[in-house]
């Protein structure tokens, strides 16, 4: 800070230096001194409404409030001054008037702001003996739980929807005594971020409805951890009491998520509890399942692998397994001969691996995304995919950033879209061809001879503007367009685009961990550390489409993870021998599987997750897993020796990373530029198909912890994640304008699901979400489709 930007202020006879133009309550926190409040947060607008944060300033007539109050040089400040005091105690006073004595009853007990301040400035007698108000409690959704009379009007909620979730979903109605905090109509709160404003709350008014009065706050131990279903690593701190998790909440990091994290990470510990954890090793034996002791199940795992041919031997490893996970069994796998390892479950085209970069990264540091001028969201909705990144890309629009996308829905996101183009998948490629000839054109420079003569349409042209006028911008390629059929030529595309606008090119991943796969060798084509391999395996697809002799699942439940589910089962049921290593027993896995291995979730082992931005963020298990389950890395450390290979004798998941780190050279480097080269082709998949299936994964479908957290399952997202939506148009063209249901077909794969209407889509796309029930026995989660109807009218 710069002399003439610091100024030097008096609290309570000390002197301290301050930048100029910051808030005295900001001042005062950086320094240590205490100021009680309950309206002020350090994320949020000053709202200066429950002064309680009142100060004596020299020469000012009355008590100030410390939070709505700018510094100046020379101020002398008073915090504990009998006027301080008085006002103090006064608005303690005041604020106590309404709200019940029910502390024994209330969740907040033991971490109130209220009571922690109403010790240190309430009275013990109160002057006010009138009835006190009871206000009803609204039902706001399956995630947060209201008793609005403990509310002292903060507004804290109120701002926080405004201002960084993006939507008001609460607010004030009324004066006085008689305003009441709600959502004005009566409905369920839609944010992805809902759950922060139980942080927020200062007293018991807000509280999670899964852990509602499940144990008292000083009964609970703090556990550090990482939450991984995105690839943003939110950091977290899980609560347990008697060894079970009963709360997650956010640890602050700002580089990362803040003081933030998405409903997603809060409320997945419900999975851990499912009805079918799978809690003790099993075999089939002659067609039936027996329990069985760890040493048979392991010794019955080592030999049915041994048994078959290793180029006969496919793997398929969850996106969010450790770090640890995938870099053990990659490497017993590979000790035995197999090459067909992979966790690109989602993915369908593969024909640009050679040009895969040691991961697809993010590009830039996750808080750079907010000092970007422009930003192309490329088959991304980061709103709900990576909600913190959506939350990031926010901050940037609020800030003049010019956000675009170029997607296969019109995503509903919380700030302005300066540019859209909204198309069918199929239609994607040509709608980035045409961007790449503007920014071409716009930049006077030639285009590659493989794009040909293109006249872009005006929204590309204003597009290629705003990319290349940008001082930092970034073009972010989603799970949409990872995942898609044309995948390899939109990276090309993609890549040119940014190149010449001067931009970043970023990925944003699917899955938890899987930056972390790619650098612990869990592809087919790649060693670990990115290290050239003699000879590469199939694919994930391909592995599915050539059915192996036996398969190895690691955490993955192939029926709604893999991008052709019903092909993942078909060639399941057909192997001779399927290990699956899992948290779960479900009906379908008790179908296919020969030996099922009891392991523990990431919040039941220690590990490793590496982020979209690289970043390598180490974690202990925050409880232990159920009866006889164990960390999943110390079950691949005895298979590899079972399997007598030699170098299998780690003592803790930190030797594994260790490991694994001092394999990458100092010099990598981890851009996701692809040179097309001169002989690349423009071709198109399916470039004619009438009506083509798009959806990826749901918020609340990501992977099978999400899947079983009950209250994230009664949320709208999760509702609108099941069944098939077109727009208006598209139903009358195919004749479902009245029906109900519809049969959806996909070659010989057939599957029934409710219809409903959405105009967010463009013509040409039926939207039908994977990894929910009904849709295991579909084909590709990207391909053409066709619709018929069932039953009666809508």
């Amino acid at each position: 800070m710069s002399k003439d930007q610091q100024i030097t202020i008096q609290i309570d006879g000390v002197s301290y230096p301050a930048p100029r133009g910051a808030m005295l309550i900001e001042v005062a926190d950086a320094h240590g001194v205490e100021i009680p409040r309950f309206c002020y947060h350090k994320k949020l607008s000053v709202a200066a409404n429950c002064r309680m944060c009142l100060v004596e300033l020299e020469r000012a007539p009355k008590p100030l409030p410390a939070c709505a109050t700018p510094v100046q040089d020379g101020m002398k400040v008073h915090t504990r001054s009998p006027l301080a005091l008085a006002a103090q105690q006064g608005m303690m006073e005041f604020l106590l008037i309404n709200h019940p004595l029910d502390c024994p009853i209330c969740d907040q007990g033991g971490e109130c702001e209220l009571q922690d301040v109403a010790m240190g400035f309430g009275r013990d007698v109160s002057q006010y003996v009138e009835a006190k108000r009871v206000v009803p409690d609204p039902d706001i959704g399956p995630l947060v739980a209201t008793d609005m009379t403990r509310c002292i009007h903060c507004t804290r909620c109120v701002r926080f929807g405004d201002e960084i979730a993006g939507l008001r979903e609460l607010g004030a109605t009324g004066r006085g005594e008689f305003m009441r905090i709600g959502t004005y109509v009566a409905h369920t709160l839609e944010s992805e971020l809902s759950g922060n404003i139980i942080d927020l709350c200062p007293v018991g008014a807000l509280t999670a409805k899964p852990s509602r009065f499940s144990g008292r706050a000083w009964e609970m131990i703090q556990h550090a951890g990482v939450a991984t279903h995105d690839c943003v690593g939110s950091n977290v701190y899980a609560h347990t009491l008697n060894g079970k998790i009963v709360r997650v909440v956010p640890r602050d990091n700002e580089a990362i998520n803040e003081t933030w994290i998405a409903d997603r990470d809060r409320f997945s510990y419900e999975g851990l509890y499912a009805d079918d954890r799978l809690r003790t090793p099993k075999i089939k034996v002659r067609g039936r399942w027996e329990d069985a002791d760890w040493e048979s199940a392991m010794a019955k795992v080592a030999e049915g692998l041994r048994d078959q041919a290793p180029d006969n031997v496919g793997a398929l490893i969850s996106p969010s397994a450790t770090l640890e996970e995938a870099y053990l069994l990659q490497k017993a796998l590979r000790g035995i001969g197999v090459l067909s390892i992979d966790h690109r479950l989602q993915q369908l085209d593969f024909s640009a691996a050679a040009c895969d970069p040691l991961f697809p990264w993010l590009g830039q540091p996750v808080a750079a995304l907010e000092e970007n001028d422009a930003v192309l969201l490329i088959g991304a909705n980061p709103r709900k995919d990576q909600p913190m990144l959506g939350h990031r890309l926010r901050k940037a629009a609020l800030d003049g950033a010019r956000i675009m996308d170029v997607n296969p829905r019109a995503f509903e996101f919380t700030h302005a879209m300066a540019e859209r183009q909204i198309v069918a998948p199929q239609a994607m490629g040509e709608a980035l061809a045409d961007l790449l000839a503007a920014v071409c054109a716009e930049q006077k420079v030639a285009a590659p001879a493989w794009l040909g003569k293109r006249e872009p349409a005006v929204g590309a042209v204003r597009m290629a503007k705003n990319l290349c006028s940008a001082k930092q911008a970034s073009v972010l390629l989603g799970g949409l367009a990872i995942n898609h059929p044309d995948a390899s030529a939109l990276r090309v595309l993609a890549s040119e685009i940014a190149t010449r606008s001067g931009a970043q090119l970023g990925s944003l991943s699917l899955g938890g961990n899987a930056a972390g796969a790619w650098i612990a060798g869990a592809v087919p084509h790649r060693g670990p550390a990115g290290q050239s391999l003699a000879e590469a395996g199939y694919d994930a697809q391909a592995m599915l489409a050539n059915p192996r002799a036996a398969y190895v699942l690691y955490g993955v439940e192939p029926e709604y993870d893999c991008a052709v589910p019903a092909r993942a089962l078909e060639a399941l049921r057909q192997a001779n021998f399927v290990v699956a290593f899992s948290a779960y027993a479900n009906s379908s896995a008790m179908d296919y599987a020969d030996v099922l291995l009891p392991i523990g979730l990431s919040a039941e082992t220690s590990g490793t997750v590496i982020n979209a931005e690289g970043r390598w963020q180490s974690f202990r298990g925050m409880t232990l897993p159920p009866d006889e389950a164990r960390p999943g890395w110390k079950v691949l450390r005895v298979l590899g020796n079972l399997l007598d290979l030699r170098g299998f004798d780690y003592m803790s998941s930190e030797e594994v990373r260790d490991e694994l780190k001092a394999a990458l050279k100092p010099d990598m480097t981890f851009s996701n530029h692809i040179d097309a080269g001169g002989d690349f082709t423009l071709r198109w998949q399916h470039a004619g198909a009438p009506l083509m299936r798009s959806g990826g994964l749901g918020l609340y479908a990501i992977d099978a912890q999400v899947r079983r957290a009950e209250a994230l399952q009664r949320t709208p997202d999760a509702q609108r994640q099941v069944g098939i939506a077109l727009n208006a148009t598209e139903r009358e063209r195919l004749g479902l304008a009245d029906a109900a249901q519809a049969q959806v077909s996909q070659g010989d794969w057939v599957a029934v699901l409710n219809l409903q209407t959405d105009d967010a889509l463009p013509d040409g796309v039926a939207w039908i979400p994977a990894g929910v029930a009904g849709t295991e026995a579909l084909g590709a989660t990207c391909g053409p489709v066709t619709l018929t109807a069932v039953g009666g009218a809508a």
